[in-house]
């Protein structure tokens, strides 16, 4: 027992308030301007769950016929991080599978919507011409994701913090190894008839990444997981947003549904097949006839560029800006420039716009991706995204069923070679392109 007492409980409340202190100062410190730093899991409903109700309970037009119940109900996750640079300062990773895909702070606006009296914040996608919208409070994200580009495109989205799994936590023990090539046939919808893909998957344990190639270019980085009989694959990047989902049939195949965004639903089978192909993408698009390649389009400043005017061989590509794949090929060219003797070669892209050519949308989405991208070639703005109206720009072609499009052109403007989408670093067929790419530009130059 103390032989002072009295002055015990002065000590005890001084040693507290240094504690508090202390802590307080710690607390201080950790603290975060706007969203806490780390991993996070954000969800996309893809689902349209209207307000109105349905009484009679009828089936939705675009789920008539499924041969796979969804079973995910239209939910596609993906992963990001939150890094900040600064006190105040922060940008996003994006992870798919191998590719981590940043958005700079400079494209991220957070502040305090003071009317409601809660945090706001604003990411856009200027390259893809989309943007999310949201609130935040402690641990959660809630808005929607818009897509300027479509009427009325609005998707619900949310974010939790903490949370690094995908599509679920959970680690069912897988019913196969789905790693290897697959011959895939997706159904289409009622404006287009059923298309040939190959799946190409790698898994490890209950982890599951991979692509699918088409012949109009390969659906980039998915990643995702295999629980028992089940397979799931998604892709978020600020354009693409795509769901797979999968059963596993007792005899090894695949049957299973894919989603893009809210506007379009399909049916998928597979077969595990090594050897399964697609038509060779130098035979998809051809020449009506043997006549050199000739057209005029303004570039963005509104100045009218013709082929005529640019003198060596040529690489033309046809493209959108809002085309993930095309900026895929178009990081390809830069690199191929940059590290290779490519003589007086030149390159020119035709970009066809979701609003039409004479539309100032269409001419500042230009802008702004020559500038993102840092592009030193001329891109002239040639017509809308609908690909009859670019067989029009372009009539000497057979037709035009993919962006991008890429033309080999010599020095006399007559088309060497015609290659038709692209196969990126997400797909096995990437090393073979770029051999191949190389072989036709060395012998353009020669």
């Amino acid at each position: 027992m103390s032989a002072h007492p009295h002055r015990t409980a002065p000590a005890l409340v001084a040693l507290s308030l240094l504690l508090l202190a202390a802590t307080s100062c710690v607390f201080v410190q950790n603290r975060y301007a706007y969203l806490p730093p780390g991993p996070w899991r954000g969800v996309l409903e893809l689902e349209y769950n209207p307000i109105i109700p349905n009484p009679k309970g009828e089936p939705l037009a675009e789920k008539v016929d499924l041969e796979f119940d969804e079973v995910t109900g239209g939910q596609l996750p993906f992963n990001f991080d939150v890094v900040y640079e600064d006190d105040t300062t922060f940008h996003l990773v994006i992870h798919n599978g191998e590719e981590d895909i940043l958005v700079p702070a400079s494209d991220i606006r957070a502040g305090r919507d003071r009317s409601v009296g809660r945090d706001t914040l604003r990411i856009d996608f200027p390259v893809y011409d989309s943007h999310i919208s949201a609130y935040h409070e402690e641990n959660v994200i809630e808005g929607v994701w818009v897509v300027h580009y479509r009427d009325n495109y609005r998707i619900p989205f949310k974010a939790y913090f903490g949370k690094d799994h995908r599509f679920t936590a959970l680690n069912k023990k897988p019913a196969t190894d789905l790693t290897g090539s697959w011959a895939v046939t997706f159904a289409g919808d009622a404006t287009e008839d059923p298309y040939p893909g190959v799946a190409e998957f790698q898994q490890s344990g209950n982890t599951l990444t991979g692509t699918f190639r088409t012949e109009t270019g390969d659906y980039r980085y998915l990643e995702g997981t295999v629980q028992g009989n089940k397979a799931y694959l998604s892709v978020f990047d600020g354009s693409h947003a795509f769901l797979f989902e999968a059963l596993v049939r007792d005899d090894g195949s695949l049957t299973g549904t894919f989603r893009s965004g809210r506007h379009y639903i399909t049916d998928w089978t597979a077969t595990r097949d090594d050897a399964a192909e697609l038509t060779s993408p130098d035979e998809l698009t051809r020449l009506r006839e043997d006549v050199p390649l000739a057209f005029s389009f303004p570039d963005a400043t509104g100045d009218t560029l013709s082929l005529d005017d640019i003198d060596g061989p040529k690489i033309v590509q046809l493209f959108g800006t809002w085309c993930p794949n095309c900026r895929d090929e178009t990081n390809f060219l830069q690199d191929y420039l940059d590290t290779h003797d490519t003589g007086d070669l030149q390159v020119v892209a035709l970009a066809f716009e979701q609003y039409g050519a004479d539309d100032e949308r269409s001419r500042a989405a230009v802008r702004r991706y020559a500038e993102t991208m840092d592009i030193e070639w001329p891109v002239l703005l040639a017509g809308s995204n609908d690909k009859r109206e670019a067989g029009r720009a372009l009539p000497m072609l057979n037709r035009v069923i993919s962006y991008p499009t890429m033309l080999f052109v010599n020095r006399d403007n007559r088309v060497v070679r015609i290659h038709t989408g692209f196969n990126g670093p997400a797909t096995s067929k990437y090393a073979e392109f770029t051999e191949s790419f190389d072989n036709t530009v060395q012998e353009l130059i020669q």
